[in-house]
């Protein structure tokens, strides 16, 4: 090598010696090796994953596992220079470029010596169990009893099979077990998953809190505008009733609510028109039926029911406890009483409203007591539900009493109460627009028109089957207030529909009186009382038969001599007045007088010709032919004798009799 060239010495691993040959100073450089290591992978940006090498104790332990202690040693010596050879291959071919082969195997000797130790320890024991223990030099008889062994045998299979069948029963048992915990697991998860869904179905309803560890919910109408005090408030709890070795039944439900006592049951309002009662003391003892509580409809849980029957009640006392209120603040002619659960008005004389709070709960006792009250109902259910109508009109408007932002020199309203001078409103104006009537007054007035008007139409029906000739008609409008009602009176006879159109009446029922409008525009009011619309329709009946007499005249061809709604002669009538007429025929021979009252009934007289009149005595006065054209005097015809239907129908055949041919 030439001077100037460099010897590179090995030192340590990965740290080279370089120096001169001239002998200068050695300079420690690091050079890396070579990779050793084997590729595991390499990634989509080029990079490249190693193996790791194996530590010393994981080499150790591989070569460990390579130790075969079953073959004998001198198996072993044979074989032993073509398994190495083979094994030490393979190493090499591993660990690539380190390659070293001993002459032997580097565990032979560890091997060997293990094994000898291993020989000499069990020689050893057996001696000191020998020395110790003396039966292994003890000799036992043979048994001779051929039957005892076999029921030994057969017992010991008895006791083999007993434990084996005890086992498997523990198995079994055991396996149940799991079963049933299991089983009690899912149907309490179940349950649970059940619960949170009957919780959300019950918010979809109703107001839901929770307040610390408990759900609660609100029954009350105050987000509705109620102001009332009761709190409503219900509780929503699991039901853990079910057992559950038993079948589950079908009307199961995981949710259960717990209502306060005082709104169990059912509870309604009942409002009724009765006679006044004589004695004071028995306007408190009201008979209480039970009402049975509405069907749930298909599909709807019991919650909501109850719930719904909670909500209900809470309402009927909320309308009870602001109609005695409103009747002990109102100052009327007739004081409002109220006693117990009822309160007592007087709208008419001699008639009495009663509008009864009624509350059944749910227990045997007063479902007992309600059977035993139980009489025949006269309750209105149109003012009950006029009732539910008008507090919900009072929560709305008490909503709408919030009062928005607005000026303060000028407050919203009508125009004409902040104007002064005379285009403003008088102080008789701003009181009656002031004036808010309660709910108390307001179901007063609708039971003065209802009874008003039950009254119109007991008293039109009861003409109507009395008295046949004429007919009397009622048709009442479908489309009506709450305070005013109408019906059409029409009064007819039966055939003559199309001639006899003269009395048609229009009756406006009101909360007071009763106004009528006749055909010709004319208006008569009429009181409450029952026996005055009764005679008004007595005259108007007793008016259309002789209006009647003057249609059928007219077709007939008779002539109209007279005719007076109201008679000043005969019979003075104690209901209206008698009408008359008098008609007279086409060639004037005959006449017809009619006279018509409410009570004495029809009278109908004739008058013939005086040539025909045999009871006029003959004088010499009247020797001129021409006054034999004069009329006789009158004849009254029995008319419970003629033949008809009616009286239009006898009046016709009357008149054809004396119409000549």
């Amino acid at each position: 090598m030439r001077s100037g060239s460099v010897a590179v010495r090995s030192l340590v691993p990965g740290l080279l010696s370089v120096g001169k040959m001239s002998g200068g100073p050695a300079v420690r450089i690091s050079i890396e090796s070579s990779c050793e290591k084997q590729v595991q992978e390499v990634g989509l940006d080029g990079s490249e994953t190693y193996v790791q090498p194996l530590s010393m104790s994981q080499n150790l332990a591989r070569l460990a596992q390579r130790i075969d202690f079953s073959q004998d040693s001198g198996d072993e010596e044979g074989a032993a220079g073509g398994s190495r050879e083979h094994d030490w291959g393979e190493q090499e071919e591993e660990e690539g470029a380190v390659k070293f082969q001993p002459s032997l195997w580097p565990w032979d000797s560890v091997r060997n010596n293990l094994r000898n130790a291993l020989t000499e320890m069990c020689v050893l024991h057996d001696v000191l169990t020998i020395v110790k223990e003396k039966r292994y030099m003890h000799l036992d008889p043979v048994s001779q009893e051929a039957p005892a062994a076999k029921q030994n045998q057969h017992g010991l299979l008895l006791v083999s099979k007993k434990k084996s069948l005890a086992g498997a029963a523990q198995i079994l048992l055991k396996g149940a077990e799991r079963l049933s915990k299991s089983v009690a697991e899912y149907q309490e998860n179940k349950r649970q998953r059940d619960f949170n869904s009957e919780l959300l179905r019950l918010r979809q309803h109703w107001k839901l809190r929770k307040l610390g560890d408990k759900i609660l919910g609100d029954l009350s109408y105050r987000s509705a505008g109620s102001l009332f005090p009761h709190h409503g408030t219900f509780e929503v709890i699991k039901n853990t009733d079910l057992d559950l070795d038993k079948k589950v039944p079908e009307d199961y439900c995981p949710l259960d609510v717990h209502i306060p006592s005082d709104l169990e049951g059912s509870a309604y309002l009942k409002v009724s028109i009765q006679k006044q009662c004589a004695d004071i003391g028995d306007l408190g003892t009201i008979n209480l039926f039970k009402r049975p509580l509405p069907k749930a409809k298909p599909g709807t849980p019991h919650w909501q029911t109850r719930l719904e029957a909670a909500q209900n009640v809470l309402l009927c006392k909320e309308i009870f406890a602001q109609l005695s209120r409103e009747a002990v603040q109102i100052k009327s002619q007739i004081p409002h009483i109220v006693v117990k659960n009822q309160i007592i008005s007087q709208p008419f004389p001699g008639l009495q409203l009663s509008i009864s709070f009624c509350h059944s709960s749910n227990d045997k006792k007063s479902q007992k007591s309600a059977s035993e009250k139980a009489t025949t109902e006269d309750h209105l259910y149109v003012l009950e539900h006029n009732l539910h109508q008008l507090i919900r009109e009072f929560h709305k408007q008490t909503l709408s009493n919030i009062v928005m932002p607005h000026p303060a020199s000028a407050p919203f309203g009508h125009k004409r109460m902040r104007l002064a001078g005379p285009q403003s409103f008088d102080k008789n104006d701003i009181s009656a627009m002031q004036q808010n009537e309660g709910l108390l007054e307001k179901i007063i007035k609708q039971a003065k028109h209802i009874f008003l008007r039950r009254r119109t139409s007991r008293t039109i029906d009861s003409l109507a089957s009395r008295i046949e000739d004429p007919q009397i008609q009622a048709h009442w409008s479908s489309i009506n207030d709450v305070y005013e009602s109408s019906v059409k009176v029409l009064i007819t006879s039966q055939g003559y529909e199309q001639i006899c159109k003269s009395i048609q009446l229009q009756l406006n029922i009101g909360v007071d009186q009763i106004r009528v409008v006749h055909r010709d525009g004319r208006v008569i009011a009429l009181s409450h009382q029952e026996q005055e619309l009764q005679d008004f329709l007595l005259s108007q009946m007793s008016q259309h038969q002789v209006l009647a007499v003057q249609q059928l005249a007219k077709v007939m061809g008779w002539h109209v001599l007279s005719f007076s709604n109201h008679v000043g002669l005969g019979p003075v009538e104690s209901i209206g007045n008698a009408s008359s007429i008098t008609v007279a025929s086409p060639n004037g021979d005959y006449a017809i007088s009619v006279r018509n009252g409410p009570e004495s009934g029809s009278k109908v007289m004739v008058q013939f010709p005086r040539c025909q009149s045999k009871e006029l005595p003959k004088g010499d006065v009247l020797q001129d032919n021409k006054w034999n054209y004069l009329r006789g005097p009158f004849k009254e015809v029995q008319w419970n004798k003629m033949e008809g239907r009616n009286f239009v129908y006898k009046m016709e055949l009357l008149m054809a009799a004396l119409t000549p041919c």
